[in-house]
């Protein structure tokens, strides 16, 4: 029987980092895996699903690992978007090593990517919704999120990129500050991991080439964004979320 592949709508699928050990989080994440830590009255996991489905995204890919059974009983009950799990209980492969690992469920689509500790107070419109309209394929491997270096939350690195006028970004100089920094969530072309062979293997170094080669572009976010990668950060954005807004 001849199976007929399912055409999918351009940049509806997301692959959702859930998979990390949370090692600077613990003592939270000995029993806790991070993606489940709550913001507001809400998992981190839950916050980026919910982002994603108002931006138009209809299914994610959520790789898991540590502590991987929460997290999949966490999202029986998830309809919208439409939740694909890609399992590395045997083997963690980092984010690009699990991209390769999620390709077949992915396709050859252009798609998101996601880290589950990026978590932000979300502007007038949608952020993912305003990603998929800046995305241009004909001038852009990969489209980042970024976010203004001071004034986010839990920042305490100087910077990751700087950006041009017209969005391009190049990266920061060792002992050089920038003004913005990565937002954990970017668009990429799933063409960039055809020729990879490694198993487990960063994905920062494709961000890297992709600014050498003049296709990295940036989206500045219109919001706040909280990374929550330690105890203390959950404090500042438990705190942020408290706030009225303006």
């Amino acid at each position: 029987m001849t199976t007929i592949p399912i055409a999918r709508a351009p940049l509806d699928t997301a692959m959702v980092f859930a998979a990390g050990l949370g090692t600077r989080m613990r003592p939270i994440t000995n029993h806790i895996p991070k993606p489940l830590v709550e913001i507001g009255g809400r998992t981190m996991l839950d916050h980026m699903l919910d982002r994603l489905a108002e931006g138009g995204v209809t299914r994610a890919i959520v790789n898991v690992h540590h502590l991987a059974d929460q997290i999949e009983t966490h999202l029986k009950g998830r309809t919208r978007p439409e939740i694909v799990i890609s399992d590395e209980r045997e083997k963690l492969l980092d984010q690009g090593g699990g991209i390769r690992k999620a390709l077949p469920l992915i396709g050859d689509a252009d798609f998101f990517i996601c880290n589950t500790d990026a978590v932000w107070l979300e502007g007038p419109h949608s952020t993912i919704a305003a990603m998929r309209e800046a995305w241009r394929p004909a001038e852009m491997d990969i489209l980042l999120l970024v976010a203004a270096t001071s004034g986010s939350v839990g920042v305490d690195w100087p910077g990751d990129f700087h950006m041009a006028p017209g969005g391009r970004l190049t990266r920061r100089a060792e002992r050089e500050v920038s003004a913005f920094v990565y937002a954990g969530v970017g668009i990429m072309r799933a063409s960039l991991f055809a020729d990879a062979q490694e198993d487990v293997f960063r994905l920062a170094p494709y961000f890297f080439r992709a600014a050498e080669a003049g296709r990295l572009h940036g989206l500045r976010l219109n919001g706040q964004w909280l990374h929550v990668g330690t105890p203390e950060a959950v404090e500042e954005a438990e705190r942020a979320y408290a706030r009225p807004a303006a």
